[in-house]
């Protein structure tokens, strides 16, 4: 091979490789939805509603284009890939989780990665806000890498400032929190993209099921858990690709109350900043249940 053809090689895989983020970064922005998130939408098949998500990969129809089959066929080719770390599951003989950086381009507040030392300690955590306290009882046997991981951001006082961006509808009852860097103002463009700057692992999602109360993790795909989560104020039929890691044990009413109040600019799934403001002031662990 001469060398101007190694360098038109080096060139389009070069390419190859940048439009492979961007395609990531792309479906990494449908975190607006809950999936990271997802557009609740509802199909009735034979007189019975179900609720479904439009997910954010590529592989979804929503989101097929010639430039996502462009990028399919640059994925098989490995010199045209992003070969990031893959982050892994709890280990219960070393006690550790494998945290990996997000190299997807998104925005982000970095305050470093937590140990991989898991604590299994914490039962407790408690969302301070601005209309009052949200107490959840979280498993940290079920979901260790996940409790980890809060307990991480909220010594780091990673959440504090931070707003509620997401109110879903009727159909996808949800309130979504998380995003250090939403206005939650109903014009940000944004609002959903942000995280800590590290990803790690499903957890807990044999069987799971999101009826109201339940605490999980937003996502965009497998195993790109960061700092985004939803609280369900009603039954949703959900599939199980979002790590449950705590219950609501006090202050629901306060979700209720923000779902009374309606979004400020309601999207096409309905959904949209809430017009009651949630500020989380701050997050704490705690060992007592």
């Amino acid at each position: 091979m001469s060398g101007k053809d190694r360098q038109k090689q080096l060139a389009r895989e070069h390419y190859e490789r940048q439009n492979q983020r961007r395609i990531e970064r792309e479906a990494r922005a449908k975190r607006n939805a809950i999936i990271g998130t997802s557009v609740g939408v509802v199909v009735v098949i034979g007189g019975v509603i179900a609720a479904t998500t439009l997910l954010g990969g590529s592989d979804s129809p929503a989101t097929a284009s010639p430039e996502a089959s462009a990028s399919s066929e640059a994925s098989a080719n490995p010199s045209a890939t992003d070969t990031a770390a893959k982050p892994t599951a709890f280990d219960p003989a070393s006690g550790t989780c494998g945290y990996v950086a997000d190299t997807d381009g998104s925005p982000a507040k970095n305050v470093g990665t937590p140990p991989a030392k898991v604590d299994t300690k914490p039962k407790t955590m408690t969302l301070k806000t601005n209309q009052g306290d949200i107490v959840i009882a979280v498993s940290a046997e079920k979901t260790p890498c996940t409790v980890n991981s809060f307990a991480f951001l909220a010594e780091k006082k990673f959440f504090d400032g931070s707003k509620c961006h997401r109110l879903g509808s009727d159909q996808f009852p949800m309130l979504q929190c998380g995003d250090p860097l939403a206005k939650a103002d109903g014009k940000s463009q944004t609002d959903g993209q942000g995280g800590p700057g590290y990803r790690f692992v499903n957890e807990n999602l044999e069987g799971a099921k999101y009826t109201r109360g339940v605490v999980a993790m937003a996502n965009s795909g497998p195993d790109t858990n960061g700092s985004q989560f939803f609280i369900v104020y009603g039954d949703t039929q959900l599939p199980p690709d979002y790590t449950p890691f705590g219950t609501v044990t006090k202050g629901m009413e306060i979700i209720d109350k923000v779902n009374k109040g309606g979004v400020i600019t309601p999207g096409e799934d309905r959904t949209g900043a809430p017009k009651e403001t949630v500020e989380i002031k701050s997050v704490t662990m705690s060992n007592k249940s």
